[in-house]
């Protein structure tokens, strides 16, 4: 930490001295101060243009006890509140309340995709013009020379009021061995950082995530809102054999008052959960089901599945996947919320069970963890408006979920649905178990990131500390599984790619074109290269060449022969 003030220090004494109009730019935000009284003028617009529902009524709610709960102690908290409760804006609530108490000085709030970063950083920005920066992980200030606009100097050091990130990039900075990383540390101090869909925590490296946590919390004044539908165990647990499996967290206060409560009072759905897993159904099966539903969402858990499903479906049914570029993805969930309470059929990945505000009367969820099942559920019936309960039914498809999480997680799940538990799969509790039997199976510190922080020796050598190789391995996403290409989804792309051809890829530009990117396995960037359907316009970045390679439905078309599974997801 004290690292992090030097830097940035440094950086911007030396930048006061050589270029004083870049310096004047800097920290001319509204004042902290302002941002609760500028959300409580929005909430009271958006409370007056709500229909009186019954799911509002516990919205208001859940946001007013958030309100009240910020008035405790600094620390650590739980926000548990079921899919479409209102999370995004009641922890904005909590997080402005608190620091109004406590004298926080910024709102950091960390999101687990980058596909919805964009979106939630929309919202606040509606709130607070002029107050929010949107820092993705793929935006990194040292490879920006030539840009000097306010907000990139903001991402620099996070000096401005609400900062909206993604896990990637608030985790990796906290163990980065580099200085334009570290630069930003020490403004995390004095923060409320609220983690959304806490239960997404990448799972082997959840150990050297909670420590950090836990230090933050303890020594610089840091409130951390771990803000989910199904909260994870973060506890500290232990072996069959006694031995410490999680050095976990302590003191965890829940905001809200009566969380099974709630759970009953926002129980919009039934589940049907499969009788016999060792039974599987076919896409065509499946696809004959979704067909007797006249508005209906299915969602699968890999992109092969989701265009072998959509193939089977009528014409006119919507598909979402990984395989899609943002834009794309942005424009068809927009073309959806259009045609609310029209006959409507969607075939998705997961994609959509995280920040997408999807409603359906009947949702079909292909066999996953817990959560996921819980996230699915969130898409239906997500208003209250039905005369009844909305349906999702679990199935198990023709084949399980590639090896690693997502087979691990779908394995978890079937252990547990017991024939009692089958009858209330979502009940709170069962999400403390399934976490609990989750992590049980994972390494919760796969790369050793722990023993690389501890010093090596006595003495002089006990300031010996591998951090550079601590920062090397600490990757919530490994990079080398991945290629990105952009792709030539509509005219704006076509001309952004002329552009990069023309100029080169700077900053402002390479961050236009991350709407219009689709990443892909390298072996399938191999075969695209080889038929000169995509090509490399500058070292590193590569771009759409064929016309046809890119489908107005479907997305990018790759060969899904011999493919690897971690390619297959999302």
């Amino acid at each position: 930490m004290l690292f992090s003030c030097l830097v940035d220090a440094d950086f911007l004494d030396t930048e006061s001295f050589m270029d004083d109009g870049k310096s004047a730019q800097r920290g001319q935000y509204p004042a902290f101060e302002t941002l609760l009284p500028a959300f409580d003028t929005h909430m009271a617009g958006v409370v007056a243009g709500a229909d009186l529902t019954d799911v509002n009524k516990l919205r208001a709610t859940i946001l007013q006890q958030c309100r009240e709960s910020a008035h405790q102690a600094p620390g650590l908290f739980s926000l548990t509140v079921p899919t479409g409760g209102g999370k995004t804006l009641a922890s904005m609530a909590f997080a402005l309340e608190h620091a109004k108490q406590h004298q926080h000085r910024r709102v950091i709030y960390v999101i687990p995709y980058t596909s919805i970063i964009e979106q939630t950083a929309e919202v606040f920005s509606e709130i607070f013009p002029n107050a929010v920066v949107e820092h993705h992980s793929n935006v990194d200030p040292e490879e920006a020379k030539k840009e000097t606009s306010k907000s990139r100097l903001a991402t620099e050091n996070w000096d401005a009021p609400v900062i909206v990130t993604t896990n990637v990039q608030f985790f990796e900075s906290l163990f980065a061995a580099r200085t334009s990383r570290c630069r930003k540390l020490h403004n995390i101090c004095n923060s409320i950082v609220v983690l959304d869909e806490a239960q997404l925590l990448p799972p082997e490296f959840l150990q050297p995530i909670l420590s950090v946590i836990k230090l933050l919390s303890e020594h610089y004044g840091v409130t951390f809102v771990f803000s989910t539908a199904t909260q994870p165990a973060l506890n500290t647990q232990t072996d069959n054999f006694g031995n410490k499996r999680l050095n976990g967290l302590a003191s965890v206060r829940e905001i809200i008052t009566d969380p099974d409560q709630l759970y009953e009072e926002l129980d919009r759905v039934d589940v049907t959960i499969p009788e016999d897993f060792n039974v599987t159904q076919s896409w065509e099966e499946i696809a004959e089901q979704l067909q007797q539903h006249e508005s209906v969402l299915a969602i699968v858990s890999t992109r092969l599945g989701a265009r072998e499903l959509h193939r089977l479906m009528p014409k006119g049914t919507y598909h979402l996947s990984g395989l899609m570029c943002g834009q794309h993805r942005s424009d068809v969930i927009a073309e959806i919320k259009t045609r609310k309470g029209e006959a409507i059929r969607v075939v998705s990945t997961q994609l959509v069970e995280a920040g997408v505000d999807l409603d359906f009367p009947v949702v079909y969820r292909a066999m996953a963890g817990l959560d996921s099942i819980a996230q699915a559920a969130g898409r239906c019936n997500r208003e209250g408006k039905l005369p009844g309960k909305g349906k999702v039914v679990v199935f198990v498809p023709p084949k399980p979920a590639p090896p690693g999480m997502l087979r691990r997680a779908e394995q978890t799940t079937v252990s547990l649905m017991t024939d009692e538990a089958k009858l209330k799969p979502l009940e709170r509790n069962r999400f403390k178990q399934y976490f609990e039997h989750f992590y049980g199976k994972t390494e919760l510190d796969k790369h050793g990131i722990e023993n690389l922080l501890k010093p090596e020796g006595q003495g002089d050598d006990s300031l010996k500390v591998q951090f550079r190789t601590a920062a090397q391995r600490f990757k919530l996403i490994d990079e080398s599984d991945y290629q990105a290409v952009i792709v030539r989804y509509d005219d704006k792309a076509v001309e952004l790619i002329d552009q990069l051809e023309r100029q080169g890829p700077e900053r402002w530009l390479m961050r236009k074109l991350q709407r219009y990117v689709v990443n892909i396995a390298h072996f399938h960037l191999e075969r695209l290269l080889d038929s000169q359907d995509v090509r490399e316009l500058h070292p590193g970045i590569y771009v759409q060449v064929s016309s046809t390679l890119y489908n107005s439905s479907l997305g990018l078309s790759v060969d899904p022969v011999n493919i690897e599974p971690a390619q297959t997801v999302v």
